[in-house]
């Protein structure tokens, strides 16, 4: 399993900050290393046996996210709907793939997705590599007939067979290295040193007085962090909280993987890292902003038999929301490896 290696590393930082209490840590995995943002915690990262990173896979799978031409009429690559402009989601009720079609759902970060196995709101790809098979041959996201199809598309393309050959020793192509390269792009791309991170470290300016507040509320009275917890901000476990319950014919999220009564309406805590960047929120999209998200919490969500028993009505007064909304703009950092490609293999 994935190799982790704890390296303390000084940062340059405001004086307020001690230099001893700023430490970052580094991923190791085959023959990458990858010192990751202030905040971040390497002992939870998730790379798999079979995939184990290096800067070729890494390099070829950024080309491969980017590339639109992996969708049936070339309009549509992975980062149309996991923007790296919009916080790597995408700035829409739910996602439109091919010929303007709308899918169901609202499109999930692909932020520090290192840090988790199971992907999709209900949890149906056991890994990203899993998760990278679906989008390109679901009819209303990429549209492609067939994975041989997109291995025949990739072949075509003469200028990857090299790129192949750095991430895996050999210009061999198929679907499981196309998936793999795109995994292991995205375990790149995370995000911290966000105030937040400062806060926590020692620099007690770092974050105003009402995001304190919010900080306090999170952990408190509001009680966010019983499902956002962590370093990462979410238990990436699944709960019903009521959103789209009372539609007709409701999203039953997890329990059409599992068919555990427990799990209707469930979906995955998603992180709140860069939270602020991904409107809007829910997996349907339906709260514009993250006020409407507080709302929703503070009226105890939506009654339905499943909800999560941790969905109470919370009773803030509007400056303890204002403050919890300033706590999660707090939670805003750096994002590693987010620049687009300049160019594409030919």
């Amino acid at each position: 399993m994935l190799r982790v290696l704890l390296a303390s590393l000084l940062l340059v930082a405001a004086p307020a900050l001690a230099k001893d209490a700023v430490k970052r840590e580094t991923v190791e995995s085959g023959s990458f290393k990858m010192t990751l943002p202030l905040g971040l915690q390497a002992d939870s990262a998730y790379v798999p046996d079979d995939n184990p990173l290096n800067e070729g896979k890494i390099e070829l799978g950024k080309l491969l996210y980017f590339d639109t031409r992996l969708s049936k009429d070339s309009t549509i690559s992975c980062a149309t709907c996991h923007n790296p402009y919009h916080g790597f989601a995408e700035a829409r009720t739910v996602s439109e793939g091919i010929g303007r079609q709308l899918g169901g759902r609202n499109s999930p970060t692909v932020l520090n997705r290192l840090f988790s196995a199971d992907q999709f709101w209900d949890g149906r790809a056991k890994d990203l590599e899993e998760q990278a098979h679906g989008p390109l041959v679901n009819p209303i996201e990429m549209g492609m007939p067939s994975h041989d199809n997109v291995v025949t598309v990739v072949k075509g393309i003469k200028g990857y067979a090299p790129h192949f050959a750095k991430a895996f020793g050999d210009e061999k192509i198929d679907m499981a290295r196309i998936a793999k390269a795109i995994a292991a792009y995205e375990r790149t791309v995370v995000t911290g040193n966000s105030a937040y991170d400062r806060y926590q470290a020692g620099d007690k300016t770092a974050m105003s007085a009402s995001a304190v507040r919010g900080l306090e509320l999170f952990n408190g009275k509001a009680n966010c962090v019983a499902c956002h917890a962590s370093f990462n901000f979410t238990d990436e476990n699944y709960r019903n909280i009521g959103v789209g319950m009372d539609a007709a014919e409701p999203d039953l999220g997890r329990y059409v993987v599992t068919k555990e009564e427990a799990d209707r309406g469930a979906f995955k805590t998603p992180t709140l890292r860069n939270i602020v960047q991904t409107a809007p929120y829910m997996h349907d999209g339906s709260e514009a902003t993250l006020m409407e998200v507080v709302e929703f919490y503070d009226k105890g969500g939506i009654k339905n038999p499943q909800l999560s028993t941790d969905i109470k009505p919370l009773n803030l007064s509007y400056q303890q929301k204002l403050d919890l909304v300033e706590f999660m703009h707090a939670l805003t950092g750096d994002v590693m490896n987010a620049d687009p490609p300049t160019s594409f293999p030919k």
